[in-house]
């Protein structure tokens, strides 16, 4: 079978990278953030590897609690003379050493500010960009994120604050390069809605990493989105996978369920079980038959494992995700075991006084069982090195 050719570049359209402007804000509905998430070798050999995740994120509100902690974000980006960006944000974290979830080793509100490459204070000078530059908060430490202007790596710098309180790791450095032309092809999408809503979505669907934790080397791989919603944040279940011959799948379920109605992060709350779909999708760039295919037929079925952890001072269970995705000639079956829990939570005053609340779950996986099944061949976990990936489920609704 032929190997799929790594990149010596990114490619894609970058133009919008370093821009907030695709559509006119609306009060409390505008959220904006660049947001990776990085899946790395675990040297005691753990199916579900070690993850990072971080974001830099703006808000078009006058306040928003995150996580209990007051952020009042008190203007909309600006833009000065070369183009530079800069905005009221916060700079967030977690990390999963492999075992155990370390919540918001950074969660810091600060100004953030974007640059392209055609910044004067940009160090190497280049006649026209082709995407490269980057988002730096104004912190004491170094937490940035930026892509060279030939398109070759993005980096990540990171502090945790954390360190001094646990065991995490003080300093992450990412290294972040191409893979094949599927998975480091930006790819952008966008919808309308009613009154001005919709979102816009920037997406690398995969990329490989060389990392430095602390000095200690790792590799692995990445995934990055760059998001502009604007519009009421209703529960939804997503999930990606990163396979080791260079393929990749996503779903996507938005949905209506009682947990609109929840007001607070604890899990396992009455009619977890019972949504009804508002719409459904799915992606898989597929290495074996060097094709990608789209699906809009996805559903998600969310069980409680065994496998219990503490939040809250409290003992709660983490979820199994069912997963079938199917189109004409493709079936695939997932059970994805979630191995820990990352999550943040909003708390937001609106109209009247009413208060409005979104829980937002990252659950790094190990996949137990997977059945790909094709018009040419049927592929189990016994076909793959490794399987990683991570789901999200939320609920609530911010507004």
């Amino acid at each position: 079978m032929k190997r799929l050719q790594d990149l010596e570049r990114f490619e894609g359209d970058f133009s919008s990278m370093w821009r907030l402007d695709d559509r006119p804000p609306i009060f409390r509905l505008t959220w904006d953030w660049w947001w990776w998430l990085v899946m790395l070798d675990d040297e005691e050999g753990r199916p579900s590897g070690k993850q990072f995740m971080i974001l830099w994120s703006t808000k078009d509100n006058d306040i928003v609690d995150v996580n209990s902690q007051e952020w009042r974000p008190s203007a909309r980006p600006g833009a000065d003379e070369n183009g530079s960006l800069t905005l009221d944000g916060m700079v967030c974290a977690w990390w999963f050493d492999g075992e155990k979830m370390h919540d918001e080793i950074i969660s810091e509100k600060c100004k953030l500010v974007a640059i392209t490459d055609q910044n004067p204070i940009w160090p190497d000078k280049v006649s026209k960009t082709l995407g490269g530059g980057a988002v730096i908060p104004i912190l004491p430490e170094d937490n940035s994120m930026g892509l060279n202007s030939d398109l070759s790596e993005f980096w990540i710098k990171a502090k945790s604050y954390r360190n001094k309180l646990d065991d995490t790791p003080e300093s992450f450095e990412f290294k972040i390069t191409p893979w094949n032309r599927a998975m480091s092809t930006a790819r952008y999408a966008t919808a309308d809605y009613a009154a001005g809503m919709g979102y816009d979505i920037l997406r690398l669907h995969g990329s490989k990493v060389h990392a430095l934790i602390d000095g200690k080397e790792s590799k692995g791989t990445a995934y990055f989105q760059k998001v502009k919603v604007q519009a009421p944040a209703i529960p939804w279940y997503w999930g990606m996978l990163h396979f080791s011959d260079g393929s990749y799948l996503d779903w996507f379920v938005p949905h209506i369920s009682p947990l609109l109605l929840a007001k607070t992060p604890t899990s396992w709350k009455y009619g977890d079980q019972v949504h009804f779909s508002i719409s459904m999708g799915a992606l898989f760039h597929d290495a074996v038959e060097q094709r990608s295919e789209k699906f809009n037929q996805v559903s998600v079925r969310k069980e409680m494992s065994a496998k219990t952890i503490i939040r809250h001072g409290k003992e709660e269970a983490l979820p199994i995700f069912h997963v079938e995705i199917k189109n004409p000639r493709t079936k695939i079956l997932i059970e994805a075991h979630a191995v820990e829990r990352a999550h943040w939570f909003f708390d937001q005053p609106t109209r009247g006084g009413i208060r409005s609340h979104l829980t937002y779950n990252e659950y790094p996986l190990e996949i137990k069982k997977i059945n790909i099944q094709n018009e040419y061949r049927v592929r189990t976990v016994d076909d793959y090195e490794w399987i990683r990936g991570n789901a999200e489920h939320s609920w609530g609704l911010l507004h």
